[in-house]
């Protein structure tokens, strides 16, 4: 019986309100970066590359080893000591994305929220609603009668 009850408590956890928004969130965001990640390798960087020389960042390192090595993919086969700075521009690329759309998301929230507080401000200089407060809460149709 004891393994019913922590049974229910943890199903009572997990289906609260704020746990099931972080979930879609976290699964939303995982499925938002590799969306991200494809306009980047594949709409972004293409374009730049062309204006760079016919040139694709994934494949830009800088060979520490010493010897050559044609494509980034075998001087990893070859095990040999590189730095992958296109790979690197690449990540940046899809990091600053992100951050961008999450900053304009939170800068339009951060809007609703004033826009809110500036209408519940008007509502509160309104000789109306002084009178509904000072007799305590009024059913709307207690306001309409009146």
């Amino acid at each position: 019986m004891d393994q019913l009850d922590n049974t229910v408590i943890v199903y009572d956890f997990a289906m609260r309100g704020s746990m099931l928004d972080m979930a879609v969130g976290i699964i939303v965001g995982a499925a938002f970066g590799r969306v991200v990640s494809s306009f980047v390798s594949d709409i972004l960087m293409p374009p730049i590359g062309l204006f760079a020389g016919h040139s694709d960042f994934s494949n830009k390192f800088i060979n520490l080893s010493g010897h050559a090595y044609a494509t980034l993919a075998e001087a990893k086969a070859a095990g040999a000591a590189t730095i992958n700075y296109g790979v690197f521009f690449n990540a940046l690329s899809d990091f600053l994305i992100v951050a961008f759309v999450v900053f304009m998301l939170i800068r339009q929230v951060n809007r609703q929220k004033s826009e809110q507080e500036a209408s519940v401000a008007v509502m509160r200089d309104c000789k109306r609603w002084q009178q509904v407060d000072s007799r305590g809460d009024k059913s709307n149709n207690e306001l309409e009668r009146q």
